[in-house]
């Protein structure tokens, strides 16, 4: 699977939904450069291309051009960016190398602050932001297996709308909304309610319903997160946060969250950028937010401790 130049798509990422992504626009015949720094990844879809694993057992596996230099990638008109929030500096640092003048960036990357760090290098009118609730398992470097289907949410300006009808051809559900100021809250709403207790009691989605408390807990930490985002004057895209985070988590219920997988492979989580920012946002707004925090510090937490027992193995 040969690399060249000037992919129909460029995805900044290798891991679970960029692989997922990548092999559904690959599927359509959109040809497609996936562009990352883990090399076992970069590997396994050079020489395999994306594998995705369908509910059945049965494998297919799609064909991608594969980068870890920016000199390989020049001249993309769309970028898909979904890299940890921890990594978005460095993807506008590859994007400011790839995307071409009148590219399109989207970023559908968890926490808050993705659009505006990419913005501040590529400018405004290059970047846009969205919301997906789709989720998917990385079995292994380059394997991929849906783990729910979802919705993705964009903005309708138009040149956005060509992006999402690519998507759409791919067989993603995209929607279109006007308001944008409460996408990304609406997403993080979400993934505070959703990824952190997954982490910690390491569960799949689907079980924290069936869990009294930590189903309690999770209508905590809506109902500070809400508190927080009226504070700050954002509409949240739908009308009953709690039992939207409900719907998702039932709807992907075999999903293990993003959180999950990283605490399981021993990588750092995006906590800081989802209930840690939620903090944050709470201390500037003056609204306490004591779920939020608590949940926060115990990924920190565990995160240390696997760090520390690697280093102890090590």
């Amino acid at each position: 699977m040969s690399n060249s130049n000037n992919a129909a798509i460029l995805i900044i990422g290798t891991g679970s939904l960029a692989s997922l992504f990548g092999a559904r626009l690959s599927a359509i015949g959109t040809s497609v450069m996936m562009i990352g720094t883990w090399p076992a990844g970069l590997e396994a879809l050079k020489k395999y291309g994306v594998r995705l694993v369908d509910a059945d057992g049965s494998q297919r596996a799609y064909p991608v051009k594969t980068a870890s230099d920016t000199r390989d990638c020049a001249g993309a008109r769309y970028a898909l960016v979904l890299v940890k929030s921890s990594r978005t500096g460095r993807a506008a640092e590859q994007l400011a190398e790839c995307l071409a003048p009148d590219g399109l960036a989207l970023t559908l990357q968890n926490g808050l602050g993705n659009r505006e760090q990419l913005a501040q290098v590529l400018g405004e009118g290059r970047v846009t932001s969205g919301i997906t609730t789709y989720g998917a398992n990385l079995l292994e470097p380059g394997q991929v297996r849906l783990a729910g289907e979802g919705t993705i949410t964009l903005t309708s300006a138009p040149d956005v709308i060509s992006l999402g009808r690519l998507l759409e051809n791919a067989g993603f559900n995209v929607e279109y909304t006007a308001d944008t100021s409460g996408l990304i809250w609406g997403k993080l709403l979400v993934n505070a309610a959703i990824n952190p207790l997954t982490a910690l009691l390491d569960v799949p989605n689907g079980e924290l319903l069936d869990l009294p408390s930590a189903r309690g807990l999770m209508s905590s930490v809506v109902q500070e997160a809400v508190l927080v985002s009226r504070a700050l004057g954002v509409n949240l895209p739908y009308p009953d946060p709690i039992a939207m985070v409900e719907e998702v988590a039932q709807r992907t219920a075999a999903n293990r969250s993003s959180m999950l997988q990283d605490v399981s492979r021993g990588s750092p989580t995006e906590i800081d950028a989802i209930n840690g920012a939620i903090v944050k946002a709470g201390d500037e707004a003056g609204v306490p937010t004591p779920i939020n925090r608590t949940l926060w510090l115990l990924v920190k937490a565990k995160e240390q401790g696997i760090r520390e027992t690697a280093r102890e193995k090590g």
